[in-house]
């Protein structure tokens, strides 16, 4: 667990609090050792959080300086969970990691009831562990990279019919259609935008290239091209 994912359990686990939390529950809850615990409370308290209390007496924060509870009511926060499990099976190794970080978070500062509820979900999109599975999600990471960064891809294509070709593209965005990724791009060899088939792309090669940002050959209007209404998307 990140160190900063660990500071904000913390906090979340005093919310509320009446009575002092021991240091050792809190060690046995984050997985880490009681030391660990001694020192990040020390670096809150350094920060300006108030929390008060010390080793073996316990920690609680200040009166009157309570965290506000996310509200969610219980079917929003299925949703959630339903969403973290399918980005968890169908999208790369960052995104799935930063799911399960975020809905970690979201479950630490649940009343048990709806945590239970949040839990209970019987939706499920199950991940296979192979080696297919892994490489394919270091691709989606990969494109996903190129289009944060602006980064020209060179990619050695095979379409439907299995011809092979290499294509210089600047990627604009990533699509899950139901069962398939395809990435979404502007095509230097074609002039145009198409849609590329991940499970397709044999390699995908940044140039070191940075492409600019154009209007015309942007995602608003890839978007309008492919015929998606960009409001849908929000």
């Amino acid at each position: 667990m990140r160190r900063a994912d660990r500071l904000f359990l913390i906090i979340h686990a005093l919310r509320g609090r009446r009575t002092a939390l021991q240091a050792r529950a809190l060690a046995q809850t984050l997985g880490v050792s009681l030391r660990t615990v001694y020192r990040d409370v020390a670096d809150l308290q350094l920060s300006g959080v108030p929390i008060e209390g010390e080793a073996g007496v316990g920690y609680m924060l200040r009166k009157g300086s309570d965290i506000p509870p996310l509200m969610f009511n219980a079917d929003e926060l299925e949703a959630l969970v339903v969403g973290s499990r399918f980005v968890q099976a169908f999208a790369g190794v960052r995104l799935a990691e930063s799911a399960r970080a975020a809905l970690l978070k979201i479950e630490a500062v649940l009343p048990p009831d709806l945590r239970e509820r949040a839990g209970s979900t019987r939706i499920f999109a199950p991940v296979w562990r192979d080696q297919y599975r892994e490489d394919f999600a270091a691709l989606i990471d990969q494109l996903h990279a190129a289009i944060v960064g602006n980064q020209v891809l060179r990619l050695d294509y095979r379409d439907e019919a299995g011809q092979s070709s290499v294509r210089e593209v600047e990627p604009l965005c990533l699509s899950f259609w139901g069962g398939k990724w395809t990435l979404g791009a502007w095509c230097r060899l074609r002039g145009d935008f198409r849609n590329f088939r991940p499970d397709r792309i044999g390699t995908g090669t940044p140039t070191g290239e940075v492409f600019a940002d154009v209007a015309e050959r942007g995602l608003a209007a890839y978007l309008r091209a492919v015929g998606v209404d960009q409001l849908a998307l929000r």
